[in-house]
């Protein structure tokens, strides 16, 4: 498995990591037993990163790491875990940011107990809050790494603004931001700064949210999906365009002879060596297709002929609903 450094300070991961959301229903059922087998696969493989949040399930893929970590001694040494904090809801029930840092650390805690560790290698602030200016949050975040409860600070969907501002109070490891030959937004300012400034860029949801798979999920299953089924690009008619949209990558990869998922994946970190891809999966398999991906290089041809199969703005509907879009910042 390829390494890349987690920003300029290090330390090396691995370039796919396992976006371990899906340790949740969010894409659909699954078990702690699924969740195992994925965790087994990525040792063998050699990926080493696990990215998790404090409310993915409501802390469910926490738990889920920490058990597999308590029933497998020495596990901890192979794996660089990172989790979030910074999402919560008010007494009505609705969606609120808070940046405090009592909340940060109250938060971090719960987490560690989860996961069953004294600190973890990366911590995110989930989304920003904002009435707090973000040089007093990296503040909060260089606390929690002088405490030892931390190795890493990062954030997640923040503007290439609020990125430079941030690091005047302490170095940003790294920006946590959907990137994919799907959503491209990364690329008006987000991937070039975070490469200036020597923070990596962690690309999730890197297969389009399996648009960019030889198997994306079928319409039928949308009603079923809470995120999907209020998404725009899985809504009608939107869906079925985005369907034929990348029914000749598929057919590309096909003549490649490599997954479609694979593709994707290679594609992602051929834009940049500071870019690290963390897609979810439920499924052994699929995660065996990620994994050809972060080991194929793909040629200048190869990425020339991608780029005319699915140009930059091919997608069709937005990658958020309105109300999905509360809490990542628009910065185009």
């Amino acid at each position: 498995m390829k390494l890349r450094k987690l920003g300029k300070n290090g330390p090396e991961i691995s370039a796919l990591g396992i976006g371990a959301m899906s340790f949740s229903d969010f894409y659909g059922a699954t078990t702690e037993e699924n969740s195992f087998a994925i965790l087994d696969a990525a040792r063998a493989a050699g990926v080493t990163h696990i990215d998790t949040s404090n409310v993915y399930g409501m802390g469910r893929s926490e738990t889920a790491i920490g058990a597999y970590l308590k029933a497998n001694p020495g596990a901890r040494d192979q794996f660089h875990i990172a989790t979030k904090a910074g999402i919560s809801s008010d007494a009505e029930g609705r969606r609120v940011f808070k940046n405090t840092l009592d909340h940060l650390e109250s938060e971090l805690d719960g987490s560690l107990k989860r996961l069953g560790l004294d600190c973890v290698d990366l911590f995110y602030v989930h989304r920003r809050q904002a009435d707090i200016p973000i040089e007093e949050v990296a503040g909060h975040m260089a606390r929690l790494r002088e405490k030892g409860k931390i190795r890493g600070i990062g954030f997640s969907e923040i503007a290439p603004v609020s990125l430079r501002r941030a690091v005047t109070e302490t170095h940003v490891d790294a920006v946590q931001s959907e990137y994919s030959l799907s959503t491209r937004l990364p690329e008006m300012g987000l991937v070039q700064t975070c490469a200036q400034l020597g923070t990596a860029l962690m690309a999730f949801s890197p297969v389009g949210r399996s648009f960019l798979t030889d198997d994306p999920i079928p319409l039928s299953r949308v009603p079923d999906l809470a995120f999907l089924k209020v998404n725009p690009r899985f809504i009608q008619p939107n869906y079925q365009a985005n369907i034929a949209a990348t029914d000749p990558f598929r057919a590309y990869a096909a003549q490649l002879g490599v997954p479609a998922a694979a593709l994707a994946i290679s594609w992602v970190l051929a834009q940049g060596d500071h870019i690290i891809a963390i897609p979810g999966t439920r499924a052994t398999g699929h995660f065996a297709e990620l994994v050809t991906g972060a080991n194929l290089k793909l040629s200048a041809d190869q990425l020339a002929q991608i780029a005319e199969i699915l140009p930059i703005g091919w997608a069709h509907g937005d990658r958020y609903s309105p109300d999905q879009n509360i809490g990542p910042e628009a910065y185009c």
